[in-house]
C-alpha cells in the first residue's frame, strides 16, 4: 500500500511518539500468560493449534532466538500500534479528507484506550485493527479508484490475518453484504475479486486443513467461552457505551459519523459498503456475546470516514475535541499500559474510577485488571515448582511429571523453568492435551494448581509440598497448592482423556 505520499508530519510525529510510549512501557510488567503460551507453541512449530492459528506463535518464538527478552517479545505490537497511525491517516485522505481529517484519524488510532490496550502486548488480537482496516482500505481504494489490482491484496491481507486470527472472517462478510448491497457491487463482476477470495482461501488453508484434519477443537474453545460471556454484555446500550469508553468517548462522534455520514454525504459514498460492514459487524458480536475487544478492529476504519466529516464543523470545535480526547486517554493509559506498580496502580484505579468492567467471566475478582493480573506472579511460581522439584531424590527427579491445572502455568513452567531444569511440563488444558502425557508414566506427579483432593481419589497418596499465589495475580492463580501425587491408580496415558480441557 502506498500510503507514504498522504502522510504530514503531524502524523509522523504522532505515530512516532505512538511507538515511543510503547517501547518505554514494554518490558514494566512480566510476560502475560497468553504471550507465554504462544511462545511454547511457537517453540514447536505447526500449521495449527487447538485454540489458534500459527502466526502468531511463530512470531512469538522468533522475537527470543538470542533469548528470553520482554521486550523484544512486545516489540512486533509497538510497529504494530505506529502502523495504524499511519494507516487511519492514509484511509482519512482516500475518503478525501484533509490533512486536518488524516491527523484526527490518526490520532484516534493512536490513542483510543482499546487499541492501545491490544497493542500494549503480543497476543492473536493486536494485529487485528490493522489488519481489519488494511483490508477495508483496499477495498475502498478499489471502489473510489478503480484500482482492481487492490482486491487482490485485500485478499492477501484476509489470508494472512486468518493465519493470525479467524475474526476478520466476520468482518468480510459483513463487508460483502455492504458490497452487494450499494454501487460497490460493480466489483463483483471483476476476476480480480475473485482471484483475491481464492487468495485469502489458499492463504489460509494450511491452518483450516489442520483444524479439519484435528477434529475442530477450536470450535470446542470458543463455543462454551461465547456461552459463558452472556452475563458480561449487558443491554444494547450498556454494550455500546462499554465500546464508546474503550474506544475514548469524546472520539465518538467520529465512529458515529462514520457509519451515517456515508448515507447523506454524497462525498462519502463509496465508503456506504463500510457503514454497512460496521453495522452488521456490531450488530453479530452482540448477539453471539463476543468478548468486548472483538468488536474493536472495526473502529479504525469509522475513525476514518468519521474524520472527513467531522473536520467541517470548525478549527474551535476540533481543538477542544483534540484536547478532550488527549486528556480522557491520558487518565485511561496507566489502565492499559504498565507504566505505575501494582499497589500504586490499585490506588490509581480507586482514586480516578477507572478500573474496567468485567468483560468475561475470567475478568470477574482481578485485583488490576485481567491483563495486568495475568502479567504477574509467574516466575515466582515457577520458583516455587522449582523449589519442590529440586526436594525430590534424583531418582525421582528423574521420573516425575509436572502437571498444571491450566495453559498459563504449564507456559511459564515451559519458559522459565528451563533455566531450573524442570522436565517439560504437561497440561490438560487446550494446546498441551495435545501434546499428550510425553511418556511420564503417573508414578510421581508435581500437580500445580489442581484439586489435590481431586487427585487423591486416582493416587496412592497426596502430599502438600507448596503453594505459590501473590495478592496482584488473578484469584483462580491465588492461594494454589503444589501437591505431590506417589503411584496413580493407572497409567496417565490410560486417564490422559479425562484431563481433557479445551476453553
Amino acid at each position: 500500500m502506498k500510503i507514504a505520499s498522504s502522510i504530514d508530519p503531524a502524523v509522523w510525529i504522532t505515530g512516532i511518539l505512538i511507538a515511543v510510549l510503547h517501547l518505554a512501557t514494554a518490558g514494566g510488567y512480566d510476560a502475560h500468560r497468553n504471550e507465554l503460551y504462544f511462545l511454547t507453541c511457537g517453540w514447536r512449530p505447526d500449521f495449527g493449534y487447538v485454540d489458534q492459528p500459527p502466526l502468531v506463535p511463530l512470531i512469538a518464538a522468533a522475537t527470543q532466538v538470542f533469548g528470553l527478552n520482554i521486550w523484544l517479545l512486545r516489540l512486533p505490537a509497538a510497529i504494530d500500534a505506529a502502523c495504524l497511525v499511519f494507516l487511519n491517516a492514509a484511509f482519512a485522505r482516500l475518503m478525501g479528507g484533509s490533512r486536518t481529517a488524516a491527523f484526527i484519524a490518526a490520532l484516534a488510532g493512536g490513542i483510543a484506550p482499546g487499541f492501545v490496550a491490544l497493542t500494549s502486548m503480543l497476543t492473536t488480537s493486536t494485529f487485528e485493527p490493522v489488519a481489519w482496516t488494511g483490508a477495508a482500505y483496499l477495498l475502498a481504494r478499489a471502489v473510489s479508484k478503480g484500482r482492481r489490482i487492490d482486491v487482490v491484496w485485500a485478499g492477501v491481507v484476509a489470508g494472512l490475518a486468518m493465519e493470525v486470527k479467524w475474526g476478520i472472517a466476520v468482518w468480510l462478510m459483513a463487508l460483502a453484504v455492504g458490497v452487494v448491497t450499494t454501487s460497490a457491487r460493480r466489483m463483483l463482476v471483476w476476476p480480480q475479486t475473485w482471484f483475491g477470495a481464492l487468495v485469502a482461501v489458499g492463504l489460509a488453508a494450511p491452518n483450516l486443513i489442520w483444524q479439519w484434519s484435528h477434529g475442530w477443537p477450536f470450535f470446542d474453545v470458543i463455543l462454551p467461552h461465547l456461552e459463558s460471556q452472556k452475563e458480561y454484555n449487558g443491554a444494547l446500550w450498556e454494550f455500546e457505551l462499554q465500546q464508546a469508553l474503550w474506544m475514548n468517548i469524546v472520539l465518538a462522534p467520529l465512529w458515529f459519523a462514520g457509519a451515517l455520514a456515508p448515507f447523506v454525504d454524497r462525498q462519502l459514498t463509496a465508503a456506504r459498503f463500510l457503514a454497512i460492514g460496521f453495522v452488521l459487524t456490531s450488530v453479530f458480536y452482540f448477539y453471539e456475546h463476543g468478548t468486548n475487544y472483538y468488536l474493536f478492529p472495526v473502529y479504525p476504519t469509522m475513525f476514518s470516514v468519521g474524520a472527513v466529516t467531522c473536520e467541517r464543523v470548525g478549527r474551535r470545535i476540533l481543538n477542544l475535541l483534540v484536547v478532550g480526547a488527549l486528556a480522557v486517554s491520558a487518565v485511561m493509559m496507566p489502565t492499559v499500559l504498565p507504566i505505575l506498580d501494582p499497589p500504586l496502580l490499585q490506588r490509581y484505579m480507586e482514586f480516578t474510577h477507572t478500573k474496567q468492567q468485567p468483560f468475561q467471566a475470567a475478568a470477574v475478582g482481578a485485583p488490576l485488571t485481567q491483563v495486568f493480573s495475568d502479567e504477574i506472579g509467574w516466575r515466582d511460581m515457577e520458583k516455587a515448582v522449582a523449589t519442590a522439584f529440586r526436594a525430590l531424590s534424583l531418582e525421582e527427579q528423574k521420573r516425575v511429571a509436572i502437571l498444571a491445572s491450566n495453559y498459563g502455568e504449564a507456559a511459564a513452567l515451559d519458559v522459565y523453568g528451563r533455566a531450573d531444569g524442570l522436565p517439560p511440563p504437561l497440561s490438560g488444558h487446550n494446546q498441551y492435551w495435545l501434546w499428550g502425557p510425553r511418556g511420564f508414566d503417573g508414578s510421581l506427579i508435581l500437580l500445580v494448581g489442581g484439586s489435590p483432593e481431586r487427585w487423591r481419589t486416582v493416587c496412592g497418596s497426596v502430599e502438600i509440598v507448596g503453594s505459590f499465589g501473590g495478592p496482584y495475580v488473578m484469584p483462580y492463580e491465588n492461594n494454589r497448592p503444589i501437591a505431590l501425587c506417589r503411584n496413580l491408580r493407572r497409567p496417565l496415558s490410560e486417564i490422559w482423556n479425562r484431563l481433557k480441557r479445551f476453553r
